[in-house]
């Protein structure tokens, strides 16, 4: 069986054949120059994770470290499906919506003595149940929660053949970034993020990455959290950074998948359109990468610590922060497990 280009390999493959997203250079220049002033600011630690997530708990505890598995494994598909019927949660005396409010129904289900980080539970835990825990302040429920259960019994299952814990699961790739991804995809297959793009197939594996990146922030690259060769993996393809990056110029949507996008079309997952918005992403945020790297080393005379993962994590809320202004640009729509 055919394995996948790794996605970096696939965001190049994209990238160099895609025949409507497109990475512009000039607009990726300008994004690194953005980045270079920030080079040395918290955005880009562990501990820059931890502020952008203020609802991750310490990692004092297997129970508390699992909580980013229970997030990562049903972190898909949390756009609405209209702008005024949001999904909203409240946590600790603040309303949450988007992966946000996922983050909150599970931190207040732990607030509650629910005990959704435990293997077991994840394994068996009833829809009904789930439903519980993932209720809406609104009428407007979390979508695609039957998938969602799936993917958490499913991911139950497999902590427990590793005592119920995240850390003994990534404990099997001996601390490499490229062991972990395969050792993920392997054996989560809601995780495996695959597509196929002009005859080749590729992956994309935006969860199985942000799982991997997330256990790296939660345990502040500690312990078994300081994983060496983290620039091995790159940004993770969704639909809320490809925004940031038409907004910053450097990515480049056709007339017509532009005015397919502003009309609201749902793009299934694995159209062409939606594997090259995702692909070129990729390849976009290497180049930004890349260039970063350039100004760090010729700059300061240093070699940079700024992988594509901390590239993500600081566009993601870029984009959040940046909403209104960023507005007229759509985002694409793909109901999926994958992101």
């Amino acid at each position: 069986m055919e394995e996948p280009l790794p996605p970096r390999e696939s965001g190049r493959w994209v990238a160099e054949r895609s025949r409507d997203v497109f990475v512009e250079e000039e607009g990726v220049r300008r994004a690194a120059e953005m980045l270079y002033a920030l080079r040395d600011s918290e955005v880009f630690t562990p501990q820059g994770w931890k502020k952008m997530n203020p609802l991750a708990p310490a990692f004092d505890s297997d129970l508390h470290i699992n909580w980013v598995f229970v997030v990562d494994t049903m972190n898909f598909s949390f756009w609405p499906d209209r702008d005024d019927r949001q999904c909203t949660v409240t946590c600790r005396g603040a309303t949450y919506s988007g992966y946000m409010a996922l983050c909150a129904a599970v931190t207040r289900a732990m607030d509650e003595g629910v005990p959704i980080t435990d293997a077991a539970y994840m394994a068996s835990v009833s829809l009904e149940d789930l439903g519980r825990v993932l209720r809406s302040d609104t009428a407007t429920p979390m979508p695609m929660l039957a998938e969602r259960h799936r993917a958490l019994n499913e991911g139950g299952a497999v902590l427990l053949r590793y005592g119920g814990s995240l850390r003994r699961f990534l404990s099997h790739g001996d601390g490499d970034a490229r062991r972990l991804i395969r050792h993920i995809v392997d054996n989560l297959p809601s995780y495996r993020d695959e597509a196929e793009y002009e005859g080749k197939k590729i992956a994309f594996f935006k969860r199985a990455q942000i799982l991997l990146a997330d256990f790296w922030g939660i345990m502040e690259a500690r312990g078994e959290g300081s994983i060496p060769n983290l620039d091995y993996l790159t940004m993770f393809a969704d639909y809320r950074v490809p925004q940031a990056l038409v907004y910053l110029g450097a990515l480049r949507y056709s007339d017509s998948l532009m005015n397919t996008l502003k009309e609201g079309v749902l793009l299934p997952s694995g159209d062409r359109r939606e594997v090259e918005i995702r692909g070129c992403s990729i390849w976009c945020v290497e180049r930004m990468k890349a260039e970063l790297c350039k100004l760090v080393e010729q700059r300061d005379g240093r070699p940079c610590h700024i992988n594509s993962a901390l590239i993500d994590f600081y566009l993601w809320p870029y984009a959040k922060e940046h909403s209104q202004e960023m507005s007229h640009i759509p985002i694409h729509h793909t109901r999926c497990i994958y992101y």
